[in-house]
């Protein structure tokens, strides 16, 4: 399956707002709903993703090329094992847990809005690379 680059980045960008106001309200419900984003963006079924199809890319101008969404998928499941950390974190009362998960899935949210970069894709290749076998 391929999808528009853009697409995942603009995913980031509203996952950044979300996670800075968990940061700033310390909203362990807010966090639980950011972590179900996450669970139905690794199922391709992103509420953020169909917005950016839905309202957004028909606003963009044309697209280069598409991307396999094999990385980006692999990135939400990486956002999802923070997000529980996190939501951990503040179940137990270990708030700097709870924070210190949220602020790095931001980072990593931030990095893919503001640049591009995308460190969940950027593991699953390099996972994908370490497996037994593969030559690329």
């Amino acid at each position: 399956m391929q999808v528009d680059p853009r697409g995942p980045r603009f995913g980031a960008a509203v996952t950044t707002v979300v996670l800075a106001l968990v940061l700033v309200t310390g909203s362990a419900w807010l966090l639980a709903v950011q972590a179900i984003v996450f669970v139905l963006g690794a199922l391709d079924v992103s509420p953020y993703g169909f917005f950016f199809r839905k309202f957004v890319r028909p606003r963009l101008g044309p697209l280069g090329e598409l991307e396999d969404a094999a990385p980006p998928r692999f990135a939400q499941g990486v956002g999802i094992a923070f997000a529980v950390v996190g939501l951990i974190g503040f179940a137990t009362g270990i708030t700097p847990l709870a924070l210190g998960a949220t602020a790095a899935a931001l980072l990593a949210a931030f990095l893919n809005a503001a640049f591009g970069f995308c460190l969940g894709c950027e593991m699953y290749l390099i996972l994908r690379r370490l497996q037994p076998g593969r030559t690329t």
